[in-house]
C-alpha cells in the first residue's frame, strides 16, 4: 500500500525542518508522496522537488492559503498547482507583505499590554520565508516574556486574543479561484476551526474542491462528519498531519497516512 501526508511545512513559513530534510524524513517514513503547503508561499516546493530527484517520493506542489470570512481566519489548501504560475507568485507577494505589516501590528498590541518586543527579533527568526504568529511566539519565548510558544498562544497571540490582528487579502472566495486559476485543486484546511459548517457548502459554492477530513485533531465522529458532508456536496477528500517539526513536537511526520486512492482522486481534479 502508498500512502501520503498532504499537509506538511518548511522552514519556508512556520516549520523547522529545511524542504531537503523534510524530504529526507518522508523516506524514513515510507511515506509515497508529501505535499508541501507552506503558508502564503511556495518558495519551499523546488529544493524539495530536487531533493527527491531519483527517490520513489513524490513531491505534490502546494500551498495553504490564508483568507478572512468577515472576523475569522480560514485556510484554504492548494495542491497540484503550477507553483511557478506569475500570477500567483504576483499575488503571494501581497499577502506576504500584508503578513509583514501585521508582524508591526501585533507587536503594538503586545506593547499596550506591556510586553516590549521588537519586531527585528520575530523576522530574524523568521528568516526569508513567510512570517507568521509563530515566529512572534518563538521570539516571545526567546526574550523570556513567555515560558512556551503555546504560552504566547494562549494568552496573547492567539485567534481573539488581545494581540491578535486579522486582516488578511482575500476572501475565501477569492482564495479558492486564485488556486484554480493557477492550475490547483482548492480544499477547505482542518474544517473544525470553522466552528460553522455550514460555511462549506457557501464555500463549495465558490468552487471548493475538498475538505481535509483526515486530521491529528479530528476525534473519529468528526471524521464520519466529514466525510458525510464531503459526500453530500460533492467534496473530495484529503488529510495530513500538518507537520511543522520542533514547534509541534507531538505532531510527527505521517502520523495521518492518506490512501492513495485519495491522492490519485485529487489528481484528477486538476485543472
Amino acid at each position: 500500500m502508498k500512502y501520503a501526508d498532504l499537509h506538511v511545512h518548511t522552514t519556508e513559513s512556520d516549520g523547522t525542518f529545511t524542504p531537503t530534510r523534510l524530504v529526507q524524513a518522508a523516506l524514513k517514513c515510507s511515506l509515497a508522496a508529501i505535499a508541501i503547503v507552506d503558508h502564503d508561499t511556495v518558495g519551499g516546493v523546488a529544493e524539495a522537488k530536487a531533493a527527491a530527484v531519483g527517490t520513489d517520493l513524490e513531491i505534490i506542489p502546494g500551498l495553504e492559503l490564508t483568507a478572512q470570512n468577515e472576523n475569522q481566519e480560514i485556510h484554504i489548501l492548494g495542491y497540484f498547482l503550477d507553483y511557478q504560475n506569475q500570477s500567483l507568485l504576483e499575488k503571494l507577494k501581497l499577502v506576504q507583505q500584508n503578513r509583514v505589516e501585521r508582524v508591526y501590528k501585533i507587536v503594538n498590541n503586545l506593547k499596550d499590554l506591556g510586553l516590549t518586543l521588537n519586531p527585528q527579533a520575530v523576522f530574524d527568526i523568521s528568516g526569508p520565508g513567510t512570517v507568521g504568529r509563530m515566529h512572534i511566539a518563538k521570539a516571545l519565548l526567546q526574550e523570556g516574556l513567555v515560558a512556551s510558544t503555546a504560552e504566547a498562544f494562549r494568552k496573547y497571540i492567539g485567534d481573539k486574543s488581545p494581540a491578535y490582528v486579522l486582516g488578511f487579502r482575500f476572501s475565501p472566495a477569492e482564495a479558492i479561484a486564485l488556486i484554480n486559476q493557477a492550475g490547483g485543486v482548492a480544499v477547505l484546511a482542518h474544517p473544525y476551526m470553522l466552528h460553522n459548517d455550514a460555511l462549506i457548502p457557501e464555500f463549495a459554492g465558490y468552487g471548493l474542491q475538498g475538505i481535509e477530513v483526515y486530521y491529528p485533531e479530528h476525534s473519529q465522529a468528526m471524521i464520519n462528519f466529514y466525510l458525510d458532508l464531503a459526500k453530500k456536496f460533492n467534496l473530495l477528500v484529503t488529510g495530513g498531519s500538518d507537520f511543522h517539526g520542533a514547534v509541534k513536537p507531538d505532531i510527527k511526520l505521517g502520523m495521518i497516512k492518506l490512501p492513495w486512492e485519495l491522492v490519485e482522486k485529487l489528481r484528477q481534479e486538476k485543472r
